[in-house]
């Protein structure tokens, strides 16, 4: 993979993340996106626990083939990263483990399997899961640092729309 791709990526993941927040009016030749309604990190302690979900045509083809992500209006991607919190207030990305799982509101259980991906310092953890329509996913995350017994859990939920 390429260094540019590489820096890419969790760059494309954030532009994905702002451009689906705010007001904008449904655009004929646009797919709705997924707006957060919730806060998308979390702090513990000297911890921070990012995460976001979006459909995978969002993502551009060539980062999509990169990492092995189908690109697809049904299919929704989880990104969730763990970063330390210095005492200047910047942050670290640490390794760590995370697992996680969605379901939708009927109670369906949806198959998500997190794979871990290492960038230079960057860590991060994704895993994809598909969609029959527009659906409402709660993803419940369970994750923890290496150096760390203790685990910190997440529960959000999005909204996402199929073509």
């Amino acid at each position: 993979m390429s260094n540019r791709v590489a820096f890419l990526f969790p760059l494309l993941l954030a532009l994905a993340a702002l451009a689906s927040c705010g007001d904008r009016g449904p655009a004929p030749t646009k797919a709705q996106t997924a707006a957060p309604s919730e806060p998308t990190h979390q702090v513990f302690g000297d911890y921070e626990l990012h995460y976001n979900a979006l459909r995978t045509d969002q993502l551009a083809p060539e980062v999509a083939r990169a990492y092995g992500i189908e690109r697809s209006a049904n299919r929704v991607m989880l990104n969730v990263s763990l970063l330390r919190r210095n005492a200047d207030g910047s942050t670290t990305p640490v390794d760590g483990r995370v697992n996680a799982r969605a379901y939708n509101l009927n109670g369906q259980l949806k198959n998500l399997e997190m794979r871990r991906i290492a960038e230079g310092p960057a860590v991060y953890f994704i895993g994809e899961v598909g969609i029959s329509g527009s659906e409402i996913l709660v993803f419940d995350i369970d994750a923890a640092p290496l150096d760390q017994a203790t685990s910190f859990t997440v529960q959000f939920k999005r909204e996402f729309f199929a073509d």
